[in-house]
């Protein structure tokens, strides 16, 4: 679907602070320009529009979805109309990039994953952790044993915001809580390096109303014994560090959710310090595995397959289930 020489046409849908932060990245892809933008808001368009100089403005996801000058949508929302966006871009025959979570719970998930395998169009979720070249790299170093066998990993994230019910974070009917904002990249890495999970544990404490998670620290496991201790919070600034632990060793990672270094500790041997800076700010990785996939003609990536995303949103299911949270437009049948 690309065209003027293999240019990628890209529509954002949303014009909150991820979407700046999203075509930040962008500008470094070769081959990508931004042709469109929707929002709720006809002003809120129109302000993103001529910041970003981008010519077509769309009020709402159907004009978006519709544009002729557009190839991909990111889809840049609240959590809670990543489905329904989705759905809009894929029947009008867009790929699709969605942000984390890709949506409010495994049903959701599934019913966009069988859209886009029925309109034969891309869909992956905006997972951008998982493009990193830091991220590849401590992949390769597992797998080559650099640590020995993978016993552990323990991953936190957690800032503190003060309560404010009003807020998005902690509206259930917008996905609020720690779980789907921050605890979406913790499980999403266990997930990442650990294969198939189980959740043997869950422990967390609900917002003032009793609505939602503030905090949650969840134990999975995988078929051999890997567990992984995983924590999110809306009350604490966590150290936000994550430790992959070995048999003969460890690495450990600062700023994991977007990272750039980290250190190698071998058994017997000096901290081995790795760096690998990014071009913009990190969200290119993504874009460009999103225009490598769709010039391939691949309906997923193999570095975030579609399975992989319903696995993480079952996991945050059962999490959500054990602590009692619903979201009562998305969990309605």
């Amino acid at each position: 679907m690309t065209t003027d020489r293999g240019v990628l046409r890209w529509g954002v849908l949303g014009t909150g602070w991820i979407a700046t932060a999203f075509l930040e990245g962008l500008r470094a892809v070769h081959g990508a320009r931004v042709t469109a933008v929707g929002s709720r808001s006809a002003a809120a368009a129109e302000r993103f529009a001529d910041t970003w100089d981008i010519p077509n403005r769309h009020v709402g996801v159907t004009a978006l979805a519709e544009d002729p000058d557009v190839d991909v949508v990111y889809i840049a929302t609240p959590h809670s109309a990543h489905h329904a966006g989705t759905l809009a871009c894929l029947a009008a025959g867009k790929h699709v990039l969605c942000e984390k979570p890709l949506a409010m719970n495994a049903r959701q998930v599934t019913e966009m994953i069988g859209a886009a395998r029925s309109h034969g169009r891309f869909l992956m979720e905006a997972m951008w952790t998982r493009f990193a070249p830091a991220s590849r790299k401590i992949s390769d170093l597992l797998a080559a044993g650099a640590i020995g066998e993978l016993r552990m990993l323990i991953a936190n994230f957690g800032n503190a915001v003060p309560y404010d019910p009003a807020s998005r974070l902690w509206n259930p009917e917008l996905g609020g809580g720690a779980l789907l904002d921050l605890g979406v990249y913790p499980i999403a890495l266990a997930s990442h390096f650990l294969g198939d999970l189980t959740v043997v544990g869950v422990s967390g404490r609900l917002d003032p109303q009793g609505k939602v998670d503030a905090q949650s620290t969840v134990l999975v496991e995988n078929r051999d014994g890997v567990t992984g201790l995983l924590a999110c919070s809306l009350e604490a600034p966590l150290p936000n560090r994550v430790a992959l632990i070995g048999t003969r060793g460890r690495i450990e990672v600062e700023r994991w959710w977007c990272p750039t270094d980290f250190v190698l500790y071998r058994d017997g041997s000096e901290p081995e310090a790795y760096a690998f800076p990014h071009r913009a700010n990190g969200y290119e990785h993504e874009a460009e595995e999103v225009a490598r996939c769709i010039a391939a003609g691949e309906q997923e990536s193999p570095l975030m397959p579609w399975a992989e995303s319903l696995r993480i949103m079952r996991i945050m299911d059962e999490v959500r289930q054990r602590l009692g949270v619903v979201y009562p437009y998305a969990d309605t049948p």
